[in-house]
């Protein structure tokens, strides 16, 4: 059995627990050792530093590897603001696929969305009284740095405020920003380590 943690990681916090670049320093950036002190977990993944929402961390390498591998397709949902009124236009290349730096990423399911009742953001997005914002929920089983704001951006809509709604079978349901819920789950057998024979 594995432990699984299902973290609503806020606004502005990294996904690891120690900032790497200013680990000593009086302005370090706020980590995952500031909300999570369970021993021996790891995120299985990553979440943008600016970017909200699921972060599933685990004490197991097999899930871990299970989770985060691309080979495994396993879907995330991203609710999405962005600026703009969204058009049918731009809905359908997001879901065909759009051309980025790094190739053509796969299809995708994307539908717009009510705003979602979501928690204040601090600092608040942007507000600008002349340009209207709208929200999608977006469905990717790729992660690409920065993938989802790089497709909305090569759309015409830029991301304002990107929630990871989901990843798998877990959701972000009843989990307060900087709250974590621990579950026990079966853990995928260790796949064993082939043998070199010796010359």
């Amino acid at each position: 059995m594995a432990t699984l943690i299902l973290f609503n990681k806020p606004f502005q916090v990294l996904s690891q627990f120690t900032d790497s670049e200013k680990k000593h320093t009086p302005d370090r950036r706020a980590t995952l050792a500031d909300w999570i002190s369970i021993p021996s977990v790891y995120p299985a993944g990553r979440l943008d530093f600016d970017s909200e929402g699921l972060l599933l961390l685990t004490d197991s390498g097999p899930l871990q590897h299970q989770i985060a591998s691309p080979k495994n397709k396993l879907p995330k949902i991203y609710w999405v603001q962005v600026e703009g009124q969204i058009d049918d236009s731009a809905l359908q290349q997001l879901r065909q696929g759009v051309t980025l730096k790094d190739g053509k990423t796969r299809p995708a399911r994307v539908e717009r969305l009510q705003p979602p009742d979501l928690w204040p953001r601090t600092p608040p997005v942007r507000h600008r009284e002349n340009i209207p914002t709208s929200w999608v929920s977006i469905t990717i089983t790729e992660g690409r740095n920065r993938q989802v704001r790089r497709m909305t951006a090569a759309v015409g809509f830029p991301t304002l405020r990107l929630v990871r709604y989901a990843v798998g079978e877990w959701t972000l349901e009843d989990l307060a920003p900087g709250r974590f819920r621990t579950l026990t789950v079966h853990a995928p057998a260790q796949k064993p380590q082939r043998r070199t024979r010796r010359p």
